[in-house]
């Protein structure tokens, strides 16, 4: 398959990773998270974030926002989120199935959610009748590829201690983030007031595998009991731990997120040359989102594959990933200027 600019989901494994998983793939290891890798692996994150807190491994980004998600929620209970977040577009109704809860949505122009909107969503507390609001969830980057600054996250989390709700991120692109702010994961997060974290691999060059972590301890009591029955616990654990490990060892998950962040810094570059497109989010991470004429897109999707975000307004979201190169931007432009040059 060509490269494509449709998700960093698209591509492949780090070498890295991959040498990691085919290492434990020798003999036998205790399964369901008992065996040595797993205690590695656990060990390497509380050297990101301080050693009291409870990590898990799941093997998907729905599963460890959702599981995470239902670990301090009642069916009666509601989530606040953007109208972009993952938790409420794109990951179909799984949230709702599996917590129960209602999403009460924030309109959002920049993919961020602030302090006073999230005020304005906590309504009728204490009322048996409405759904009563429990946590604040985030995207960080968010869905537009914009992120966060430690103050603005510090900020939300105010809000959420002053009403006594829990503080949730999807960290799915966490590293990119990270590069992004140039800061260490635990000052925009732990620091900053977040209770639970998504922390993604996924998309960052690993095969498979998320984490979720709880900086609240307490919050996990019954997790390993939520994380069997949302059927994320997986039984080769090593194959999850290994590859964190490799991760975040020898700043293997900078070193993908800033090229990825790069070469999207490098597209929109490329992109802002061209009057006829118009790039409409600050690119802050790996996401470029640009309107490209519609009459073109087709033929510019069989060159380099992305996804129409907006159809409405031909708005188009271009990732990039580790394995991007600078030729693919070359081509890609290069196709871009063709196909508008025949308009």
């Amino acid at each position: 398959m060509n490269h494509s600019f449709g998700s960093d989901n698209y591509s492949g494994v780090h070498p890295k990773i991959m040498e990691a998983l085919t290492r434990v793939n020798e003999g036998h290891a205790t399964s369901y998270g008992g065996d040595e890798y797993t205690a590695k692996a656990i060990e390497k994150f509380k050297e990101y974030f301080g050693n009291d807190i409870d990590v898990f491994f799941a093997y998907n980004g729905t599963g460890a926002n959702v599981l995470g998600l239902a670990s301090v929620t009642k069916s009666f209970n509601s989530i606040i989120c953007s109208d972009l977040a993952h938790i409420h577009v794109d990951e179909s109704t799984a949230s709702e199935k599996f917590t129960g809860c209602r999403q009460i949505t924030v309109a959002t122009i920049d993919g961020k959610i602030y302090p006073h909107q999230i005020e304005d969503r906590i309504q009728r507390v204490n009322d048996q009748h409405h759904p009563q609001v429990k946590v604040v969830s985030i995207s960080q980057p968010t869905e537009y590829g914009t992120v966060y600054s430690p103050e603005e996250i510090s900020r939300i989390s105010k809000v959420a201690r002053n009403h006594n709700l829990y503080f949730h991120m999807d960290g799915s692109r966490i590293s990119n983030a990270a590069v992004s702010l140039n800061k260490n994961f635990r000052e925009f997060t732990r620091d900053a007031g977040v209770d639970i974290l998504s922390f993604g691999g996924t998309k960052n060059g690993m095969m498979f595998g998320e984490a979720i972590i709880f900086f609240r301890q307490q919050l996990s009591e019954d997790f390993p009991y939520i994380r069997k029955q949302g059927m994320q616990l997986h039984s080769k654990m090593r194959f999850i731990a290994a590859q964190f490990d490799a991760l975040l060892s020898d700043d293997c998950w900078k070193r993908n997120a800033m090229h990825s962040n790069g070469m999207a810094a490098r597209l929109a570059e490329e992109l802002r040359k061209i009057p006829q497109v118009t790039i409409t989010q600050s690119v802050d991470a790996n996401a470029v989102f640009v309107i490209i004429p519609a009459a073109i897109i087709p033929a510019l999707q069989q060159e380099q594959f992305f996804y129409v975000w907006t159809e409405k307004t031909s708005e188009a979201r271009l990732m990039c990933s580790f394995d991007t190169r600078p030729e693919y931007i070359e081509k890609f432009v290069k196709k871009l200027r063709e196909l508008l040059g025949r308009l």
